[in-house]
């Protein structure tokens, strides 16, 4: 069974210990100077610098940083032509922004909003302002990464777990040896096409198939050779499952069991028919010293309309003593009835 393996990224959610990237844009040295000592010995904060614009995505797409300080006025690109370019680059679409301006003008603040900035400061801010602002966004942006990063992995982790479920629902209800549907699932299938039957009153027919001689098969070739041919036999029983209704199912050992709903007698009488010479004509020798000696398999057919008060069982029981009717009379042969529950006996048609 597949193991689920989910691993989270080693996220601080108190934000205690979140270092903060911060790139300044801005050309003068001076500015930068400025800013680079109001931030000196804080250990959460690294500063980088780009003192030319048209170098700033670039930088930006490396160091990756959690705010960036973004001067208005630069000789090589427009500020804010230059914070639309950070929203269209796919690195830098939520980062935030603080744009940095020599005024305190409403239109032109107003226009850095609209551009995608996140805040606005005139320079040169003091100290205590500047860095309360650059560790809110970046806590904010941080934490919002952090959850969405937390929310894919939670949406991984369901989706594993589904997809786990549905392994483990696999193997409860399949024969690890043949891939077929086991006996636990060959019940519960029974038992809801038993019902809407019931409802319906649809005649629900089934087979029960028996491997003609196996113990002997197995003591002459080896187990080995006897799984192969249960393999074999399993792969030829599902082929001729027709409708996706249709239930083949290993019983354990060397016998099979078919659910054919709303299949009156004649049909499951064909279809079984059709099952022992499929299995016949798959040649497999049962003794190699005698020529045309095959595997072959004894079918036991019942079909009933169900009623309400009785139980799909008595429906398999019906099929299984024919089949022990078909081994009795000779093996390698079909024995069908239609089961008359009012007369709670088996009657042949």
């Amino acid at each position: 069974m597949a193991t689920i393996n989910i691993q989270l990224s080693n996220f601080n959610l108190s934000g205690s210990e979140i270092r903060t990237m911060v790139l300044l844009v801005d050309d003068q040295p001076m500015v930068a100077e400025a800013i680079r000592r109001k931030l000196a010995g804080l250990p959460d904060i690294d500063l980088h610098y780009c003192a030319d614009g048209l170098d700033a995505i670039n930088q930006a797409n490396n160091i990756k940083p959690s705010v960036i300080l973004q001067d208005l006025v630069m000789p090589s690109i427009d500020g804010l032509a230059l914070v639309a370019l950070y929203r269209a680059n796919p690195g830098t679409a939520e980062t935030p922004i603080i744009v940095l301006s020599s005024e305190e003008d409403p239109a032109v603040k107003s226009n850095a909003f609209a551009a995608g900035a996140n805040d606005y400061l005139v320079k040169l801010p003091d100290r205590i302002e500047l860095i309360a602002r650059i560790r809110y966004h970046s806590r904010a942006y941080t934490n919002r990464i952090q959850r969405d990063e937390a929310f894919s992995a939670l949406r991984e982790s369901q989706r594993q777990l589904m997809e786990a479920n549905l392994e483990l629902h696999r193997l409860t209800n399949e024969d690890s040896l043949t891939g077929l549907k086991n006996r636990r699932y060959f019940d519960e299938c029974i038992n809801e096409e038993w019902n809407r039957s019931v409802r319906d009153k649809r005649p629900l027919s089934v087979l029960v198939i028996d491997i003609d001689w196996f113990k002997r098969y197995n003591d002459t070739h080896g187990h080995l050779a006897g799984d192969r041919a249960l393999r074999i036999v399993a792969e030829r029983l599902r082929e001729r499952a027709r409708r996706p209704a249709d239930c083949v199912a290993r019983f354990g050992g060397e016998e099979f069991g078919v659910i054919l709903p709303s299949t009156p007698l004649t049909g499951a009488q064909m279809l079984a028919e059709e099952y022992r010479q499929s299995v016949e004509d798959l040649h497999i020798q049962r003794d190699i010293s005698v020529n045309e000696d095959y595997l072959t398999v004894s079918i036991g057919g019942a079909t009933t309309t169900p009623q309400w008060g009785e139980s799909f069982l008595s429906l398999v029981d019906a099929a299984d003593k024919l089949l022990y009717r078909a081994k009795t009379a000779g093996r390698n042969r079909v024995i069908t009835r239609e089961r008359d529950l009012s007369a709670s006996r088996l009657r042949a048609v």
